[in-house]
């Protein structure tokens, strides 16, 4: 949304009997790599014992209300980019279920690990109507947020939305997380049929995911520009267009 983080706090839950100190000693060194990478400081937390390992970062942060890029703000006509490949969850899923390849889980890693500071430097722009990023609600359910909040439509290109390499083989494997389809199951009625694979894929919930980011139709030379100096590669998805009626789907696809 724009803003600056300023410091974080942890919140750890740990089951001391099923893990030890040490790998939760590691987490922490890892949380704290992550906030020096954003130029901040792990500055406290709190600690419970539990029976899942549960770990997060409270930050604290500031904006100037100009730049804050909010899910209602989005315009039309506009261009929908993406900063991350799609398939997280579903690869996460292979791993659990011991059939992700190493080469996979490393590509994971790496993307679960790049931080969205993109959207910091970028709130400055004007043709950056909204932005979101896109997490536990999968693809479709962070845009139709958008889409309903600004009361606009979109219209996406299927072909042109990244996917991390390898997706397929684990979709054809069945790997999809239960998030996926109960995601599904809460947006379908307002998004236009599609293969029910396709569906699945675009609802998958993202650990860290990219982000989603409306921009001006015409106007992305320079956002494109800051995004490659950034180090951080930008794909054109869609397009928002006007909303004529209320029996419109919100979402349609070009296949």
């Amino acid at each position: 949304m724009g803003g600056t983080p300023l410091a974080a706090l942890a919140i750890l839950v740990w089951p001391l009997n099923k893990l030890p100190a040490e790998i939760a000693q590691k987490v922490l060194d890892g949380a704290t790599e992550a906030c020096s990478e954003a130029g901040i400081k792990l500055s406290g937390g709190h600690s419970i014992e539990a029976s899942d390992p549960i770990f997060g970062l409270a930050v604290t942060g500031t904006i100037d209300l100009v730049n804050l890029k909010r899910n209602n703000g989005a315009k039309s006509p506009a261009e929908l980019y993406l900063s991350k490949p799609i398939g997280i969850g579903i690869m996460a899923t292979a791993q659990k279920n011991g059939l992700l390849l190493p080469k996979h889980e490393e590509e994971i890693i790496k993307l679960m690990c790049k931080p969205n500071s993109l959207g910091q430097l970028i709130s400055k722009e004007k043709v950056v109507s909204s932005m979101t990023d896109v997490t536990g609600f999968g693809l479709l359910g962070h845009l139709l947020e958008i889409c309903k909040a600004s009361g606009v439509n979109a219209q996406l290109d299927l072909q042109a939305i990244p996917l991390i390499d390898g997706l397929a083989d684990y979709c054809q494997k069945g790997q999809f997380p239960g998030g996926a389809i109960n995601n599904w199951k809460s947006i379908f009625k307002d998004v236009a049929q599609v293969d029910p694979m396709i569906a699945k894929i675009f609802c998958d919930p993202q650990t860290s995911g990219g982000l989603l980011i409306a921009i001006d139709e015409g106007q992305s030379d320079t956002v494109l520009q800051i995004a490659k100096t950034h180090g951080t590669s930008l794909t054109k998805i869609g397009k928002l267009t006007p909303r004529n009626s209320a029996e419109e789907k919100y979402i349609t696809f070009k296949i």
